[in-house]
C-alpha cells in the first residue's frame, strides 16, 4: 500500500517539523494527486515556517525527490560567511537570494549522475562533514548515521539519537491519530 505524503512526512521528516534540524530530503513515488498534495501541504505548513518543493522529478523510475525545509533557519544557514564562501567555491550564485539557489541545486540534482556533495550543507549538516566527505570522497569517517562525520562523533552521534528517538515519537503519536498540524513546533 502506498504512503500518503502526509505519512512519509511524519516517517521521513519528523525532526525538521519539530524544530531540530533546517531541512529534510526524500524520495517519494510520483503517484496521482502528487503534486497537488504537495501544494496543498505547503500552504498548510507556511505559516509552521515550513515550506516543501519538488527538486527533481525522475520519468525513468517515476519517484520525485522531495525538500522540505523550515525556510528563515536554512536561509541563516547558507548566507553563514564559511558556508556562502563554500557555496560559492562549489559555483553557486548566491547573490540573487535563496529560491534561485534552491533552483540551482534543483537542476544540480537533475543533470548529475552523483548527488552534489554539497547538499549536506542544505540539509543543515555541519559544513566541516560536508567538506570532509567532500575531501576524503566519503571515506575515513569518524562515525556514520544521518551523515558520515569527519569532526566530534560523539556530539554527531547525540545529534543521530535525538533524531532517531524524534522520529519514534513523532511515528508513535501519529499512529494514535494526532493530526501532522498538532506535530509541528511554531516556527
Amino acid at each position: 500500500m502506498d504512503r500518503t505524503l502526509e505519512e512519509m512526512l511524519v516517517e521521513l521528516c519528523a525532526p525538521t517539523l519539530a524544530g531540530m534540524k533546517p531541512a529534510n530530503l526524500f524520495r517519494c513515488p510520483e503517484t496521482p494527486g502528487l503534486f497537488r498534495s504537495i501544494r496543498e501541504w505547503n500552504e498548510r505548513l507556511r505559516d509552521s515556517g515550513l515550506r516543501i518543493r519538488v527538486m527533481k522529478r525522475c520519468r525513468v523510475t517515476h519517484t520525485c525527490l522531495i525538500y522540505i525545509c523550515r525556510w528563515d533557519w536554512i536561509q541563516r544557514v547558507l548566507t553563514q560567511k564559511k558556508a556562502s564562501e563554500f557555496l560559492k567555491s562549489e559555483d553557486y550564485d548566491i547573490s540573487k537570494g535563496m529560491e534561485s539557489v534552491l533552483c540551482q541545486l534543483a537542476h544540480r540534482l537533475c543533470v548529475q549522475q552523483d548527488f552534489p556533495h554539497e547538499i549536506g550543507v542544505f540539509l543543515g549538516y555541519p559544513l566541516r562533514d560536508v567538506i570532509g566527505f567532500i575531501e576524503n570522497n566519503g571515506q575515513n569517517y569518524s562515525c556514520c548515521g544521518h551523515w558520515k562525520c569527519y569532526g566530534d562523533a560523539a556530539e554527531a552521534q547525540k545529534t543521530f539519537d535525538s533524531y532517531r528517538k524524534c522520529t519514534d515519537c513523532y511515528k508513535r503519536l501519529y499512529a494514535r491519530g494526532i493530526p501532522l498540524m498538532k506535530l509541528i513546533a511554531a516556527a
